[in-house]
């Protein structure tokens, strides 16, 4: 059996956090998870990180998720990252110009999430 897919989600809103670590846990992912982009970036430096996938909110305490999408790009830039966004007009320019891989706006179905997980990591 191949060892469970590594994902990290950063999300400031604990409910979405919650929601999103209980879904992939139960569908056997390893979750890390992290309430604003400085945790978030901790678990990035990590020595142990080497995730296989980011799911990252965009406007985020400490450190913007833009921010923490362009670190990524740029230190692991085959690491594929998802933008989550229920912020601004039009929060897609930001996150496709730190080269997130994709980006969903808020709210969105957690079966649609998973689908764009399998797709990014070729599932």
């Amino acid at each position: 059996m191949k060892k469970p897919y590594k994902l990290l989600i950063i999300d400031d809103a604990e409910e979405i956090l919650t929601a999103l670590t209980n879904f992939f846990t139960q569908k056997k992912y390893h979750v890390t998870s992290a309430a604003n982009g400085l945790e978030g970036l901790k678990h990035i430096e990590a020595e142990d990180a080497d995730f296989d996938l980011i799911i990252t909110d965009l406007v985020l305490p400490n450190i913007s998720g833009v921010a923490i999408i362009s670190i990524v790009k740029k230190r692991f830039p085959d690491t594929p990252v998802i933008a989550i966004t229920g912020w601004g007009e039009h929060p897609e320019s930001l996150a496709k110009e730190a080269h997130a891989d994709y980006v969903l706006e808020k709210p969105f179905k957690l079966p649609e999430l998973e689908q764009l997980v399998k797709k990014l990591m070729n599932q």
